[in-house]
């Protein structure tokens, strides 16, 4: 008995030896888990059948598919033919990546509309919650993801109302209560997100602090900042304030805003703009930066911009380091480019880990077809 106690001490001590070693059986040996960060790419189906030879499966952790309409107080596919064509489609993307999520986003710029009356009751929310249930249902997707533009305020000649404020968050309730079922009839993880404006107004007024309760994600359109009152050429998807131009919207602004509000870090997404916004000067000054303008111009996709106009026919290319912002500017044309390239994306990539995000979100894929951006993102964050 003594002998055996021995034996059993001997083996026991051997082996706290190799753990402490750190050889073979320690925590410490396999190396720390690193946060898996989102990678959502918008997909436009609005313009008809979806190429998705051309979307990397392998880069994306979810594709929102954009755009599902809202009419008569339900989810719509106005296109049936070519968004259940487009679905399947998407689907097949999992064979490459299994773990892809594809979720239809409702609303958008042109088709948010309705939204104000088909959450106006309880009768009626419930009814366009399971709306948009059913399309996931039927098409075996993956979620929902809300792009009201915008609630209780003005967008592209949507209708609102005051009780928009409280109408959102319990859009989301009630969005959540129908996932939930759907989840246990069909045994899988179904997510909700929304995709919401990256300036103040917008958290003024809504309760985002409420609402996130019953979200997954947080996609911060940290893009489309112009100052239109203003008339002035700006940065339109700037991580930081400028010095060249007075302006509160920036995306570190954003995030510290969405924070203050009670939305954790972590379910916040920074936006990514793959295409640039133009306008034409009025006055030829060294960079075109921060002056008035006199109206706009196309901007093109970052592939068209980087391939054809980086210092190519009269275009400048210019970096506002403390914005973290590039542009383009043409003295011969006066005209003026805002956009997000390889050094702003990997800024912002940065800018997420260090503040605890959960990953980056861009409109829209085919802006970008030689996935110049998508790439350094991967980079940083994968």
């Amino acid at each position: 008995m003594k002998i055996k106690n021995f034996v059993c001490l001997n083996v026991m001590a051997f082996l706290a030896v190799l753990l402490l070693s750190g050889t073979g059986f320690s925590a410490k040996a396999q190396g720390p888990k690193h946060k898996k960060y989102v990678v959502i790419g918008y997909v436009g189906g609005y313009r008809g059948l979806v190429d998705t030879n051309l979307v990397n499966a392998s880069k994306l952790t979810h594709i929102n598919y954009a755009f599902v309409n809202v009419q008569h107080n339900r989810a719509w596919l106005t296109n049936l033919k070519t968004d259940s064509t487009n679905f399947r489609n998407l689907n097949k993307l999992k064979l490459k990546n299994p773990d892809l999520k594809i979720l239809i986003s409702i609303g958008g710029w042109a088709w948010s509309g309705n939204f104000s009356d088909a959450v106006l009751s309880d009768t009626s929310r419930r009814a366009f919650a399971q709306s948009a249930v059913d399309i996931i249902r039927k098409y075996s997707l993956d979620g929902v993801d809300i792009d009201w533009e915008y609630p209780a305020q003005v967008g592209a000649g949507n209708k609102f109302r005051p009780e928009d404020k409280q109408n959102y968050t319990l859009m989301f309730e009630a969005l959540r209560a129908e996932l939930n079922v759907a989840e246990k009839q069909t045994g899988k993880k179904l997510l909700l997100t929304t995709a919401v404006g990256g300036f103040k107004r917008f958290l003024d007024l809504t309760e985002m602090g409420r609402a996130q309760v019953y979200l997954d994600y947080i996609n911060l359109m940290t893009y489309d900042y112009l100052q239109d009152s203003l008339k002035l050429s700006v940065h339109h998807t700037n991580l930081y304030g400028s010095k060249m131009y007075k302006g509160n919207d920036n995306a570190d602004q954003t995030v510290a805003d969405y924070i203050a509000a009670g939305v954790p870090a972590s379910k916040l997404v920074m936006g990514l703009a793959f295409y640039g916004r133009s306008s034409i000067v009025a006055e030829n000054t060294q960079n075109g930066l921060g002056v008035k303008t006199t109206g706009t111009a196309q901007g093109g996709g970052y592939t068209l911009i980087r391939d054809s106009l980086i210092n190519k026919q009269g275009f400048k290319y210019f970096r506002d380091k403390e914005a973290k912002a590039p542009y383009l500017y043409n003295p011969s044309t006066r005209q003026f480019i805002s956009f997000d390239d390889e050094w702003s994306v990997k800024n912002k990539a940065d800018y997420v880990k260090d503040k605890k995000m959960g990953g980056v979100m861009f409109w829209e894929y085919t802006s970008d077809q030689k996935e110049y951006l998508l790439d350094e993102v991967n980079k940083v964050l994968k």
